[in-house]
């Protein structure tokens, strides 16, 4: 392991009078978003969120819009599709079929239009109705995504000029638009960290820590963690980004480590999500 070790330590129990609830967890193994569009995509943007969250109850009927707009002086034909979708700490995303994904709402989905011609500088809606199924079996977070893409040629077709045959390229993106349906405040809520090592990395020493969301709905939790040395001296917090969470689904936070001198340390992990469901671990950590 470049850059030091780490070891599990025993994680330290609730304090008294404590108002959030800290939920304990074991590490197995080893130690355990999305950025659905640039700002325009050929001309065409998605106006407002890219995420549409909603608590639902079983046989529930939603509805909701996503505007779409067209900022050329041509007139945009465009695609309007569903997906599932996941993503892990190793950067890697699913755009998956529809229904692929245990926790997929896309059949719950009926959208349209799916096709569209946008005049030039117009703003067009699009509708989707969500019928969530009735039963007692749905519990926690379910979720999908809507693309929009311009349906345009990626590639325009080889031209002469001088004598040279030039090809001129045109770079077609696509919006992912989250549809989240959250089931009441039903589903557990279970994390776990992996992979937690230290790396350096251009010249500075990097605290990299996986999460993974086990349990049945989503995170967007906050981790920072607390650094004591051997004689148990409070040395500093190091936070990262709040990152979103989907179930079965990761992410890597990354802690800069770089200013803290060599030895061994107790790193206290808190990863509070903003309400009752806060977790906690222990461990060494040995920077060399």
């Amino acid at each position: 392991m470049n850059g030091g070790c780490i070891e599990r330590t025993q994680t330290p129990g609730k304090k008294e009078g404590t108002m959030k609830r800290i939920i304990l967890f074991i590490i197995v193994g080893s130690f355990l978003c999305l950025n659905p569009a640039g700002p325009s995509i050929a001309g065409v943007t998605v106006v407002g969120s890219l995420s549409h969250d909603m608590t639902v109850k079983p046989g529930e009927r939603i509805e909701g819009m996503i505007m779409v707009k067209n900022n050329d002086e041509e007139y945009a034909q465009v695609s309007i599709f569903q997906t599932d979708y996941l993503f892990n700490a190793n950067g890697e995303t699913q755009y998956g079929e529809p229904g692929s994904n245990t926790r997929s709402n896309t059949a719950w989905m009926s959208v349209s239009p799916t096709r569209l011609t946008i005049p030039p500088k117009e703003t067009v809606p699009v509708y989707y109705e969500i019928n969530v199924p009735k039963g007692p079996d749905l519990k926690g977070t379910y979720w999908s995504v809507l693309m929009v893409e311009p349906t345009a040629p990626i590639a325009s077709d080889p031209k002469e000029q001088d004598g040279k045959i030039t090809m001129g390229v045109r770079t077609v993106m696509r919006y992912a638009i989250q549809i989240v349906t959250n089931i009441g405040e039903t589903g557990n809520s279970t994390i776990k960290l992996s992979d937690n090592k230290l790396i350096k990395r251009n010249g500075k020493t990097i605290l990299q820590t996986d999460i993974e969301n086990t349990g049945e709905t989503f995170l967007r939790p906050f981790l920072w963690m607390e650094l004591y040395n051997e004689e148990g001296a409070y040395m500093g917090r190091f936070e990262s980004d709040r990152l979103r969470i989907f179930p079965a689904c990761s992410v890597r936070h990354n802690l800069d480590l770089t200013d803290v001198p060599s030895g061994l340390y107790t790193a206290l992990f808190i990863i509070d999500n903003g309400d009752d469901r806060v977790f906690g671990a222990n461990y060494e950590v040995r920077l060399k």
